[in-house]
């Protein structure tokens, strides 16, 4: 895992951010100052979890999960936002959903592979919770 697959994981995430400024997106509030990621860049995942339960996102800052699917870990957010991950779900196998991208509270899932500490601190800025 690595390389020229997450070089184009963060264009998609580029582009979709800059999709939602040409078709209205909207700035959320700030769940956390600082996060820790695998990187500076936090491109890398963390690690792989499963998810142990349902979640309903509360808004577009958030992730729905569903009980058993693969979740990769991207970020861990600090301070105040601690008790949420930042992560993708990937979609159905035939492409049908592409991969979503959000925060999830660390207690919905259970890490089974760990890929690369989660050890250096970022700054979260108006990107992290930005809404398409």
């Amino acid at each position: 895992m690595g390389g020229p697959a997450w070089g184009i994981f963060g264009a998609s995430l580029l582009l979709g951010a800059l999709w939602g400024l040409a078709w209205g997106g909207q700035q959320m509030g700030k769940l956390a100052d600082k996060k820790l990621c695998a990187d500076a860049e936090c491109d890398h995942p963390i690690s792989i979890a499963v998810a142990l339960h349902d979640y309903i996102a509360p808004d577009c800052r958030f992730i729905h999960i569903q009980r058993g699917q693969v979740v990769y870990v991207f970020s861990k957010l600090k301070g105040r936002g601690r008790l949420f991950w930042g992560g993708s779900v990937q979609g159905d196998y035939y492409g049908e959903h592409p991969a979503r991208l959000g925060y999830f509270p660390s207690s919905v899932v259970q890490e089974n592979q760990y890929l690369k500490p989660g050890k250096v601190e970022v700054k979260t800025d108006k990107w992290d919770f930005y809404c398409q």
